[in-house]
């Protein structure tokens, strides 16, 4: 007798993970465009920033905090990292999905990005403000030269970015300095470039800073609506997944930090109170 297709795993919600508060961004414009589905969100607050850590380190994090929201019940899990997208996201698709179980799906921030991007740009030069992490793995030279071999891109690390946010300085006065050093760095690599890549989930925090020293004629392009577009489509071309989904527009939050830490701190990103727990991985 041929043997019986693998039963498909019950419904979840869409599992949404970062290494810190970063992602919540994502998850804001994904709700904005897909607000019927569930979520659960997963930020490994306890661990972050994950910029600065080895390959080896990001790929077992990331890989702890997919695993997890499988445990879960998500069929579906969006990286809403730059850094994972850029060092596990690939090793995880390649080597990990089968034996966690072949019918889930992790997907990740990068692509979506730069598919928008690289139709954005009129240069052909475009420019990444981002993590070390993600900056060195090289991802967003390579996912646009699929795209477009043409297109010259140019990297910048912005490592106090993310520590600004992080500690609720991305308005103020000290913010500034750093702001303007690393948008006129890329820029003195770069004069040609027209098309600003905000490269990690933190940074539209930073925006009112980061306009102010972006000079007219330079777009600045978030993440957060070309992911979001991007999921909106992938469920759209594949119905069987988003069948998986459950529906509700219910949204819960785990963290692996303080869960009243985080209460404060997401409530900044998502403009209002969210419902969280706290976990280990």
């Amino acid at each position: 007798m041929p043997a019986r297709p693998a039963a498909l795993p019950a419904a979840g919600p869409l599992g949404v993970f970062d290494s810190g508060y970063g992602g919540l961004t994502i998850l804001r414009q994904i709700r904005q465009f897909l607000p019927q589905y569930d979520y659960l969100y997963l930020g490994d607050n306890a661990r972050a920033p994950y910029g600065s850590h080895s390959f080896e380190v990001i790929y077992r994090y990331t890989l702890e905090a997919v695993e997890a929201l499988f445990q879960r019940g998500c069929p579906l899990v969006i990286l809403a990292c730059n850094t994972a997208s850029a060092k596990a996201l690939r090793t995880i698709q390649q080597c990990d999905l089968e034996r966690l179980g072949g019918n889930r799906r992790v997907l990740g921030v990068i692509r979506p990005t730069v598919e928008a991007v690289c139709s954005l740009t009129r240069t052909r030069h475009i420019g990444v403000l981002a993590t070390a992490g993600t900056i060195n793995s090289g991802s967003y030279t390579l996912e646009v030269h699929k795209i477009a071999p043409d297109i010259v891109v140019t990297g910048q690390a912005c490592p106090m970015w993310v520590p600004l946010v992080e500690n609720y300085e991305f308005d103020s006065p000290g913010a500034d300095y750093f702001v303007r050093k690393r948008i006129e760095g890329i820029l003195r690599l770069d004069p040609d470039i027209d098309t600003l890549v905000l490269g990690c989930t933190h940074y539209p925090l930073l925006m009112n800073k980061i306009v102010k020293y972006t000079p007219p004629g330079v777009r600045i392009v978030p993440q957060g609506e070309y992911v979001a577009a991007s999921l909106a489509d992938y469920l759209k071309r594949h119905p069987e997944m988003a069948a998986r989904l459950t529906t509700g527009g219910r949204c819960h939050y785990l963290t692996t930090e303080s869960a009243d830490k985080f209460r404060e701190s997401a409530a900044l990103f998502m403009h209002g109170k969210v419902e969280v727990e706290q976990i280990a991985l």
